[in-house]
């Protein structure tokens, strides 16, 4: 038998071996008695951590619902329901945005939360994906590229904002991600404008909904999902810190998208400017079949439906009096939220938002013969929120349309898999430089080709900043860190 301590006494074990068992789950103490101290002393504290009762009823919940999904009434946005950026019409709109998004940067209003909790095993790299360099000239991670991002908008600002980093890890990333941006100095920011905080996890289950061991004296769990991060932000007290600094306005997104701009101005000053209390930023498909979840009604409220909860014959509906797909606004996980939503309302939302069952294949000891179980098929269940399991609940929603060769450019898949990719976020990063210098007058030497010409983002942000390069043609190859040191043919 384990050694007693203050915590962990042996009326505390039983009164924790009863939970469990009145929950169902008292198998997960099958074999306790033969840890030794340590490990029992561990296991011990990671089940208590764990309210048994509530997650062995998101389990029962998410099951029964699964499956259902069927029953809902799916529609398309209203035509004229989301504003757009493609539409040269609202030009003068956009500039209005614009001026709003920064002129509450300015005023140190605005925030931005990053959702870094992923690893780079399909890229074949062990650490966070934000570290990943995806082949720049410049060699920058996708960090480097997002903390410059920030520095370029605080200095358009005035030079005096402060624009606070939130960064959502997860617990295989928690450790390597903190070191990364103090090994970088910060890329440049304040440290204290920067706040680390994890994602919460739950166990992992069998399909008849008993908690899996990871192995003798540890449970399996998996983190529960980017929504998660609701709960995340308010137990870390990262809402607060936000108050506490006056901030109004959150911006929020993946860290897997090199093309995102970080604060957005003309996103957060759309979404301010109409009151909303969410946004979300959305692109045209790139064909009716493309894999990605749209945005739409769902009940009648605003939500997200993956692309296999609609019918072939519903994907290719078209508006009428066009070609353009009904269901058309693709979800790229790029949100805007006033801080008074996540901080008042969210909350008493909670336990509202269902949670998602994602069949998996998990690695665990069998309880009863004490063997690893190294399953070649899926063998249990995660439970995952998504982040915009929030949309149905929200009463002030903007949607803005924008181009996806501008702002998304995921990195998915494995080096050389063609879609989503290293090289595909290379080459939509560096097209996206050649455009900027092009627009502002400037030649770029190869550009059929597609060059290696990289424009810092402390150089400019979306574009501006380039005027002196108006009637220049530029060396293709070529990184572009100064204005004033442009290597020219």
């Amino acid at each position: 038998m384990v050694q007693s301590t203050a915590s962990f006494t042996s009326e505390s074990l039983a009164a924790l071996k009863q939970r469990y068992a009145e929950a169902g789950q008292g198998h997960v103490f099958k074999g306790f008695d033969e840890l030794d101290d340590k490990t029992a002393g561990e296991f011990f504290g990671q089940l208590s951590g764990i309210d048994v009762e509530r997650v062995t009823g998101f389990f029962k919940n998410a099951t029964a619902v699964h499956g259902q999904e069927g029953s809902d009434k799916i529609e398309p946005l209203e035509a004229g329901s989301f504003a757009s950026a493609l539409d040269s019409a609202q030009a003068d709109e956009r500039a209005q945005w614009r001026a709003e998004g920064m002129r509450l940067i300015g005023a140190n209003k605005v925030a931005v939360i990053l959702l870094a909790g992923g690893q780079g095993s399909r890229l074949g790299s062990s650490g966070p994906k934000g570290c990943y360099d995806i082949g720049l000239p410049s060699q920058s991670s996708l960090f480097a590229i997002q903390a410059q991002r920030i520095r370029r908008l605080q200095q358009l600002s005035g030079g005096t904002a402060t624009i606070p980093w939130l960064v959502m890890t997860s617990g295989p990333t928690s450790a390597a991600t903190q070191a990364a941006f103090a090994q970088a100095d910060y890329f440049g920011l304040r440290a204290e404008d920067v706040f680390f905080f994890n994602q919460g996890v739950l166990p992992c289950f069998d399909f008849g909904g008993r908690i899996l061991l990871e192995h003798a004296g540890r449970a399996a769990v998996a983190p529960n999902g980017n929504g998660g991060v609701y709960e995340a932000l308010r137990v870390s007290g990262a809402l607060d810190w936000l108050r506490e600094r006056g901030v109004e306005h959150v911006h929020s997104y993946c860290v897997d998208n090199c093309l995102v701009r970080v604060a957005d101005p003309e996103f957060v000053g759309y979404a301010a400017l109409r009151g909303a209390e969410c946004g979300a930023l959305v692109v045209p498909k790139k064909a009716w079949d493309e894999p990605v979840g749209v945005i739409c009604l769902r009940n009648s409220r605003y939500g997200v439906v993956e692309y296999s909860e609609i019918s072939s014959d519903m994907a290719q509906l078209t508006r009428d009096g066009s070609g353009e797909l009904a269901y058309n606004a693709g979800n790229i996980c790029n949100h805007y939220y006033s801080l008074d939503f996540l901080q008042h309302r969210v909350p008493e939302l909670e336990a509202k938002f269902e949670h998602h069952v994602a069949k998996k294949k998990i690695k665990h000891v069998d309880v009863e013969t004490g063997d690893l179980v190294i399953p070649t098929k899926p063998n249990g269940i995660k439970l995952e929120r998504f982040v915009f399991d929030v949309f149905p609940y929200v009463e002030r929603m903007a949607v803005l349309e924008v181009a996806r060769d501008d702002q998304f450019s995921p990195l998915k898949n494995a080096p050389g898999s063609g879609v989503d990719c290293p090289e595909t976020a290379r080459r939509d990063l560096l097209a996206q430089c050649v455009r900027f210098a092009e627009a502002a007058g400037a030649t770029v030497q190869g550009s059929e080709s597609g060059p290696a010409f990289e424009i810092s983002p402390l150089v400019s942000y979306a574009g501006e900043g380039l005027e002196s390069l108006r009637g220049k043609t530029l060396v293709g190859d070529q990184l572009i860190t100064d204005i004033d040191s442009v290597q020219t043919v």
